[in-house]
């Protein structure tokens, strides 16, 4: 049999150290929210990959559907030869998007890839270069992408010199001080001493942030937001690849805000963990470019195609908006019984299934336990179970489980959650 440290000598002699690995565990098999390791070690997984397996591991309609698949076309190319299902996709996204007015969908097969190419829409239909980002967001790590994201390291340290015309500004943190009008004001003083607005092309914006810890923006500022874009002729472009696709009990984050975006990237979990992700928006802003400006050889593969479709009856036979929610609410109760517990947990917020806690010391949002954090990753997998890190000062654990996940898996996760805890702070305090 194959060892977890066998492959882990292995993965270092083959694999570069910039692919980094959380835990040295080596994945077998999958099942809905289980998973086992080569050495037959079983996990809760409370990743999903990293927001990617919404409807859990190898959901048996989206294997049916992919297994179909195999059997009639696996590869065309959507510009030499197109096919149904990836046409059949679109209508689908165009649906669910937000907002009355009419819609196109155009389809890659990374993250990145998708908010590359809503850049690239923002600036053909607009004429301008600049983007307004913000700090503690994720939009990618490639060049534009890498720009885009609000946090140097371990995302921008070394690779520069980066994208020009691209601005931060501060996501509203309520628990670290930073308001809604804080923001606005920052976007206003941008426009006063580095970037007049009519060179704007667009407002990029994650609804919730992912990387950058789980803080949502609150509705009113997303309204202001808005309002602030169509003054001065700019693109809102909403990412929502982590918080789409029902993760915070709406299809998209940004219908708890009631607005509609200009363009919308999303990814992760639209296929149950095969490669696909998009750009929605705006018919008239998708349009703009020209024949040729836009596209990719893997770009819609049928077999992602035939996934996605899957995904979305999935969504609907079983109710996983409505379950989302459920999810959310007994995450938050249990996680608020040990907050009472472990002095460490010093927030807890989420929307919908989407849920995170902060870890700090002596109850101070302005002393972040990035140490603690590390440390109860590693103690969880020693439980058996799967859970992430992350946040602007590295110090947030992120709950992101399939929403197709048991309420006694988890319960289970969460009791192994609270035995790591009490580990890891057993051994803070004897430090």
């Amino acid at each position: 049999m194959t060892s977890n440290a066998e492959l882990q000598q292995r993965r270092n002699a083959a694999v570069p150290r910039g692919v980094a690995n959380s835990l040295p565990t080596y994945v077998a098999r999958a099942s809905n929210a289980e998973l086992w390791d080569v050495e037959g070690k079983r996990y809760i997984d409370f990743a999903s990959g990293i927001a990617v397996l919404n409807v859990g591991h190898c959901h048996p309609k989206i294997v049916a559907a992919v297994t179909a698949q195999l059997n009639l076309l696996t590869h065309a190319a959507f510009q030499i030869t197109p096919y149904e299902n990836y046409v059949e996709v679109a209508e689908r996204l165009n649906e669910a998007a937000p907002g009355p007015t009419p819609k196109k969908s155009i389809l890659f097969s990374a993250g990145a890839e998708a908010v590359e190419n809503a850049l690239k829409i923002a600036r053909y239909y607009t004429k301008r270069a600049g983007v307004i980002a913000f700090s503690g967001g994720f939009h990618g790590r490639t060049l534009a992408t890498m720009s885009l994201t609000g946090k140097v390291q371990p995302y921008k340290a070394g690779f520069g010199p980066l994208l020009p015309n691209v601005y931060h500004v501060p996501f509203p943190m309520e628990y670290h001080g930073v308001t809604s009008a804080q923001s606005l004001a920052a976007i206003e003083q941008l426009f006063k001493a580095d970037v007049d607005p009519a060179q704007v092309a667009a407002i990029i914006i994650e609804p919730v942030l992912g990387e950058g810890g789980f803080y949502i923006a609150p509705a009113d500022f997303m309204r202001s937001l808005r309002a602030l874009c169509d003054q001065h002729g700019i693109l809102l472009i909403v990412d929502e690849i982590q918080s789409g696709f029902g993760r915070t009990g709406r299809m998209f984050a940004i219908e708890h805000a009631g607005i509609e975006p200009d363009l919308m990237t999303v990814a992760k979990s639209i296929a149950g963990g095969l490669p696909l992700s998009a750009v929605i928006g705006k018919a008239e802003i998708m349009d703009a470019p020209p024949p040729g400006g836009l596209g990719g050889t893997y770009a819609g593969s049928p077999l992602s195609c035939a996934a996605a479709l899957a995904v979305f009856d999935v969504f609907a036979s079983e109710g996983l908006l409505a379950r989302s929610v459920k999810l959310g609410e007994q995450l938050q109760t249990r996680l608020r019984k040990l907050q009472q517990r472990f002095s460490a947990i010093g927030e807890i917020r989420g929307l919908g299934a989407m849920v995170a806690i902060e870890l700090v010391k002596n109850r101070s949002a302005d002393q972040p336990d990035a140490d603690l954090t590390k440390a109860l990753v590693q103690a969880a997998a020693r439980q058996g179970l799967v859970i992430l890190s992350c946040g602007v000062y590295s110090n947030v654990i992120r709950f992101l489980a399939p929403l197709t996940i048991t309420d006694a898996l988890l319960a289970e996760g969460l009791d192994k959650l609270e035995a790591a805890m009490t580990e890891v702070t057993a051994t803070s305090r004897a430090a």
